[in-house]
């Protein structure tokens, strides 16, 4: 079952969600604050982190920022903040989903099961599970089974869940021209909703790791009224 690091400094929350999570048979870990974070990052090896953006020291968007430099574990992010900006910043910096305090358990649960499926989906008997590809374009190799992506040096690029789902839907589909609301039902679902509609800020962020000078795309091109393009050759290994 699913290893959880839950990040919160409310006692009450932590307790909660532990027992909560372990009756459904997940294994939960607990930090009270960043430097505790990292230091079961160092110790152990969670699917997910679910963290609050209200704690001590740093908040929980500068410790999503700093793990992505380094991680793609997927995070979902516990928050108070009710405007559309505020949840549009922490899918930018590299949350995986979030959800709004005060909330129910279960349907923390339900994103929790939603995140995973995309991350890690269930593969089944091996037997009867086809090989998942690597797509080469450009200067870099995209490991679907290993949600990795590497440049030609072999240096691993840390994506985001949605980074790497996005990015993954265009490399299926190269050379053609994708508007928003279709990369956002490719990528994540029908079940988004109008504050996912960050499709700009995840492309943004995806030209800033692929793109010589994100300035001037050339992997993933703009189509004026249209949405998208990813314009490389991909072949598949």
């Amino acid at each position: 079952m699913p290893h959880l690091l839950i990040v919160d400094d409310d006692e009450d929350i932590l307790s909660l969600l532990t027992r909560f999570f372990q009756s459904y048979g997940h294994t939960v870990s607990i930090a009270a604050d960043g430097a505790e974070m990292f230091r079961n990052l160092e110790a152990v090896s969670p699917d997910l982190i679910i963290l609050d953006l209200m704690l001590p020291g740093e908040d929980g968007l500068t410790l999503c920022k700093r793990l992505r430099v380094k991680s793609s574990i997927p995070v979902i992010m516990l928050t108070a903040a009710t405007t559309p900006m505020d949840r549009v910043i922490g899918l930018e910096l590299g949350a995986d989903d979030y959800i709004i305090k005060p909330f129910d358990p279960r349907e923390l649960l339900a994103r929790v099961k939603a995140v995973l499926r995309r991350v890690e989906p269930d593969l089944g008997d091996a037997a009867n599970t086809p090989i998942r590809p690597i797509l080469l374009f450009d200067t870099w190799r995209l490991d679907v089974s290993r949600r990795e992506l590497r440049s030609s040096r072999n240096v691993l690029v840390p994506l985001s869940g949605r980074e790497f789902d996005l990015l993954l839907v265009f490399a299926e589909r190269p050379q053609q021209v994708m508007s928003r609301e279709s990369l956002l039902d490719l990528a994540h679902g029908t079940t988004h909703d109008v504050y996912d509609r960050s499709i700009d800020t995840q492309v943004s962020r995806l030209r800033r790791k692929l793109e010589p000078d994100a300035m001037t795309p050339m992997i993933i091109r703009t189509v004026r009224s249209g949405g998208y393009i990813f314009t490389p050759s991909v072949r598949r290994e």
